[in-house]
């Protein structure tokens, strides 16, 4: 796979996004290939996942730093080691330092269960029906030292049924984090998705609104 972006997937979790991204890679014309999954827990369930589909896996485990400093720092070298030129953040549970973001600016990634700038931070899926919100979704950014707060380049979007539960509405928000992360990875690995600065580049053009994917309510 000569020539693809390498990419860096960093997870704290089962890694599900990651296997979706790493199978993406895998078919032609992706653009990119994962060349690393780093975790901060030994026992995250995607290292297992990502051994099975051959790809490197390292862990950086928290609990063995005295600060989140020293942690980035590790993190940050792990990384460089691996030759990533993108990093996806993909259900990694930590809050990077203002350093870290900066160092990575323009090739740091992540996914966030809801149609941002809507439900930053957590349990999205139940204020999204709290508020009787009509759609819900997900979105893949660039990370800036906002939380959820960096600009958005694509989101997965569908209709919210009556009586749905978050449950349901997690299942459906999942399989369209699937399908979307990868596609951004292609974007940027393909020229397609370009940063300069804070701005978003598209085809050659400024990214006025996200990119959107918008799927049936039974999707």
């Amino acid at each position: 796979m000569s020539g693809s972006l390498p990419v860096a997937v960093v997870i704290s979790g089962r890694g599900s996004n990651m296997e979706a991204i790493v199978r993406a890679a895998r078919v032609p014309g992706s653009g990119y290939q994962v060349v690393s999954v780093i975790a901060d827990r030994e026992n995250a369930g995607g290292l297992e996942r990502a051994a099975a589909l051959g790809v490197q896996t390292r862990v950086v485990p928290l609990k063995q730093f005295a600060d989140r400093a020293s942690f980035d720092t590790a993190l940050a070298a792990a990384i460089d080691a691996s030759g990533a030129k993108l990093v996806a953040l993909a259900g990694f549970m930590r809050i990077l330092s203002v350093e870290f973001v900066q160092r990575f600016e323009g090739r740091l990634l992540n996914i966030h269960p809801s149609l941002l700038p809507k439900y930053k931070g957590l349990d999205t899926h139940a204020r999204a029906l709290t508020a009787g919100d009509s759609h819900h979704g997900a979105s893949v950014h660039f990370v800036t030292a906002e939380l959820d707060g960096g600009p958005v380049v694509m989101q997965g979007r569908f209709r919210l049924l009556p009586g749905d539960t978050v449950e349901a509405v997690s299942a459906r928000v999942h399989a369209l984090e699937h399908r979307i992360y990868p596609h951004v990875c292609s974007l940027i690995a393909t020229g397609r998705v370009e940063t300069c600065g804070a701005s978003v580049y598209f085809d050659g053009e400024p990214l006025a609104a996200p990119l959107i994917e918008e799927t049936d309510a039974a999707a």
